[in-house]
């Protein structure tokens, strides 16, 4: 049989690099893309497809796929990542946004250590909050770290 007629089963491996600034994005569960996306964008997801989150501050592509890509005007949150206001959050989990963390951090608070222990506590829900699709506690090691560097 011409291997032209075989039905294939595999996916095609998806891109891991965003096409717009080449940059190797994260991979991102499905439930991620279907809690965050507005209405519109929701509905052009194809879900058998593997998605893929790109981290680049001054690119505006937030997921990719294949030739699909959602920008940040596409989602119901602003994302830590590409958006440098201070009420964007750095936990999305526990509302914790650069603002509030400035303001812990000043009052000798150790935010850190409150979500770990609601993380431990089993109380993040990360893959449905944040839009990377994972824990927020490097973000926000990150940001504190830079308050101590200015």
């Amino acid at each position: 049989m011409d291997r032209c007629c075989q039905i294939t089963t595999e996916k095609p491996t998806p891109p891991t690099q965003c096409p717009v600034c080449l940059q190797k994005g994260k991979s991102v569960q499905l439930i991620t893309l279907k809690a965050l996306l507005k209405p519109t964008a929701l509905e052009t997801i194809h879900p058998e497809m593997t998605y893929n989150f790109c981290t680049n501050a001054s690119c505006d592509v937030v997921y990719f796929s294949g030739e699909q890509t959602f920008g940040k005007g596409m989602l119901k949150v602003s994302v830590f990542q590409k958006d440098d206001a201070l009420d964007v959050p750095a936990c999305y989990c526990f509302g914790w946004t650069r603002e509030r963390l400035i303001q812990a951090v000043q009052e000798n608070q150790h935010p850190i250590d409150h979500i770990r222990e609601q993380v431990q506590a089993n109380r993040c829900g990360c893959e449905v909050n944040n839009p990377q699709g994972a824990c927020c506690l490097g973000n926000v090691t990150t940001f504190i770290r830079s308050l101590d560097k200015s």
